[in-house]
């Protein structure tokens, strides 16, 4: 019986994950769009001397954070988010959490993408980057803002 339990658990954290990766991968795609009309439009001016996207990836990392924090806490980790106790968590101190969680791969992600966008476009940089930092914000999140009570 506690195989089989112990098999359904790590069965659930599998799918956990996968929830975890769609849900990076439409905030790939908020941060690559926000990017994108950042860099080409509202700071353009601003960037152009560098070349690098310093302010406009800097507001893309905060609306991907923010679309992120949304849909995990809504279908990644939705039985633990809200929890049925009067202790749950509420929802400004679990985005902080989230976002402190996360801070680590948001700062891996950021100077990932400085330092790669020497050497490639700086979309490229930025996926590559955004890879290498959902494990860190996968197992914090896990653990910290969204765990089993």
């Amino acid at each position: 019986m506690q195989e089989k339990a112990l098999a359904l658990l790590k069965w659930a954290k599998t799918i956990r994950y996968l929830k975890f990766g769609l849900v990076g991968a439409s905030g790939t795609l908020v941060n690559i769009v926000v990017l994108t009309v950042c860099h080409q439009t509202l700071f353009s001016e601003w960037e152009k001397g560098s070349g690098k996207p310093y302010f406009s990836l800097a507001v893309a990392i905060a609306v991907a954070t923010l679309n992120n924090f949304t849909w995990n806490r809504l279908w990644t980790w939705a039985d633990r988010a809200h929890g049925a106790t009067p202790s749950a968590t509420p929802l400004a101190k679990q985005l902080g959490q989230y976002t402190l969680a996360s801070w680590f791969g948001i700062a891996l992600q950021y100077g990932l993408t400085i330092w790669l966008s020497q050497f490639m476009h700086y979309i490229a940089a930025n996926l590559i980057a955004i890879v290498i930092a959902s494990v860190s914000n996968f197992l914090a999140n896990d653990r910290w803002t969204f765990k089993q009570d």
